[in-house]
């Protein structure tokens, strides 16, 4: 909501003294100069700090949260604040759970210089990557240093693993700092996946209103009904579930695939968010809004029952009728071992982007299309 501060509230300035009795003696206690109490009551967030980034009205500021030492090393996890000239909600957008999914990274990095803060309404918190270990490393779904996932452990556990601690300080340094939070992801190196965002249903039917309107303001056209997320905030699981389950209207957004950085994708992101932003006012201009959007209901998985060779006969994005092949698995020797067929119809929202395959791996995913085409 965008607050404002009543003329006479800010005007000429004022030298508050307070003063406390100590053993007979009067001694000044607190001394704020220049603005007036009242004021300071109505933008709260004149100067908005996270992590070591701390930025006053109309200012970036560039920092890191800090994950101390435990039973394994610290971590350092960059973070830029860019607090707006004018008052207005918080946003966050966090990519890099996942280092290797590059163009959701690319997409945060560019919009550190895509806002400018004295255009700005409210303050706009931007992670662009969590994982430094898997980025560095190039390491798909995990963070090396534990062999967890960065976006399964949340709200985290300050005397977890290194995961676990990340969580426990981006729950505290940005998801309790936030009123809304954007969680990027993409294809990563072994996912062909089309563009999608999900959509969290948490039963708040105020709440499910408002993050609905936020995806539609995103843009992207599939949207996934995620209707089975955790619901108690202790065990949130997920980085956007963590501050669903905090009353905080959020949303995840999927871009790119396969480890690469197309600019149709990197551009989904960036103007999705800067969108979203017009549509909470926090930058000038109009909002639109996806006119229609096709709603999935669920999403089958299709695991491998065996190693092997993968070859995909569909792209991302294909319908895929219940039982069509979509891919077929050999062994070392070229010998068809079996079928992959889809377990419904659906879109197929992501394929296995390479031949290598074990047994356990996710094939694809058939994402099943709503009946009558509505969400909620």
């Amino acid at each position: 909501m965008k607050r404002t501060v009543h003329p006479r509230a800010a005007v000429g300035l004022m030298t508050l003294v307070l003063s406390v009795l100590t053993s007979g003696l009067s001694r000044p206690l607190i001394v704020v100069s220049g603005v007036s109490p009242t004021a300071h009551a109505q933008d709260a967030r004149s100067t908005f700090t996270v992590g070591t980034a701390s930025a006053a009205r109309g200012q970036k500021a560039y920092g890191a949260l800090r994950v101390p030492a435990g039973s394994d090393p610290a971590a350092e996890i960059g973070v830029v604040v860019i607090n707006g000239a004018k008052q207005g909600p918080a946003l966050a957008i966090v990519s890099g759970s996942h280092g290797t999914e590059y163009a959701s990274i690319i997409a945060v990095e560019k919009l550190i210089d895509a806002v400018d803060p004295s255009q700005l309404s409210g303050t706009l918190i931007l992670v662009p990557l969590v994982n430094v270990a898997s980025f560095e490393r190039m390491v798909p779904h995990v963070n090396p240093v534990d062999n967890k996932s960065m976006n399964r452990f949340y709200p985290g556990n300050a005397g977890g693993t290194q995961t676990e601690r990340a969580s426990f300080v981006i729950t505290k340094e940005v998801v309790d700092k936030c009123d809304h939070l954007i969680d990027f992801h993409g294809g990563d190196l072994d996912e062909s996946l089309r563009p999608y965002s999900y959509w969290t249903v948490t039963g708040n039917q105020k709440q499910d209103d408002a993050s609905k309107e936020l995806v539609l303001a995103f843009g992207l056209d599939h949207i996934i009904i995620a209707a089975d997320r955790p619901r108690d905030p202790a065990q949130s699981r997920y980085l956007e579930n963590t501050a669903s389950t905090r009353g905080k209207p959020s949303f995840a957004a999927e871009a790119g695939h396969a480890g690469t950085v197309e600019t149709d994708d990197v551009n989904a992101l960036v103007n999705g968010s800067l969108n979203v932003m017009r549509y909470l006012k926090m930058l000038p201009g109009p909002a639109s809004l996806v006119e229609h959007p096709v709603w999935i209901e669920k999403i089958l998985n299709i695991a491998a029952d065996r190693s092997g060779i993968f070859y995909p006969l569909v792209k991302r994005g294909s319908f895929a009728e219940k039982d069509m092949k979509i891919g077929y698995v050999t062994d070392y020797v070229g010998r068809v071992v079996s079928d992959v067929r889809a377990p419904d119809a659906g879109v197929v929202t992501f394929i296995r982007a390479v031949p290598s395959l074990k047994q356990g791996d996710t094939i694809a995913n058939v994402g099943v299309l709503k009946k009558g085409g509505q969400g909620g």
